[in-house]
């Protein structure tokens, strides 16, 4: 009787007392995000084989000085295109505007992009798609250039945070199909911030 009580405490202990979860790594709250969706085997892109070991992604320090303040154009009388992926997969994006910002000393242009698809989806609707190259692709950062998530402006601005400035899926997996960020929208300055390569 002793030994099936101790088997019962033993099983007890080992369900009620979780090792304590171990802290998510980022300075920041979208570092924190993405290396939690990095973990998490029903949301990573990467395979399994790096996913075993994954602790967290390798980020530019936070840098406020490429926090830019940029003036938003709009660009109403743009037709659909088929944007070019990493595959066959020719998804449609219509060109929704323009983004004007001065990033070290310097005054740039990059056109911000609707998927036509992901504009109907919940959640989706006033997503703004920037893909941009810069000075760091092949070297600190991934070669086929960075994503920013952004959000329709009510005005003629909005704050681009390149420190949220995001690796393809297809840096990690070549199964992904990831969109190829148009030649246009590569900047002659090196933006060390955001996610590396991996």
């Amino acid at each position: 009787m002793k030994t099936i009580y101790s088997l019962f405490f033993g099983i007890f202990l080992l369900l009620g007392c979780n090792q304590p979860k171990e802290r998510l790594q980022g300075e920041t709250e979208f570092q924190r995000n993405l290396n939690s969706e990095f973990k998490d085997a029903s949301k990573s892109p990467l395979k399994k084989k790096d996913r075993r070991d994954f602790k967290a992604l390798d980020f530019f320090k936070v840098d406020s000085a490429y926090v830019v303040q940029a003036a938003f154009r709009s660009t109403p009388d743009e037709k659909p295109f088929k944007m070019k992926t990493t595959t066959d997969r020719l998804p449609e994006y219509v060109k929704y505007g323009e983004v004007t910002f001065n990033l070290k000393g310097e005054s740039f242009q990059l056109n911000v992009y609707r998927d036509l698809d992901l504009m109907n989806e919940e959640g989706f609707e006033d997503y703004l798609f920037l893909p941009f190259l810069d000075d760091t692709n092949g070297d600190e950062s991934y070669g086929g250039g960075r994503y920013i998530d952004l959000k329709i402006p009510e005005g003629n601005s909005m704050t681009i945070d390149f420190n949220t400035a995001y690796n393809p899926y297809c840096a990690y997996n070549e199964k992904y199909s990831c969109p190829i960020v148009p030649r246009e929208n590569y900047i002659d300055v090196e933006v060390r911030a955001g996610v590396k390569a991996f």
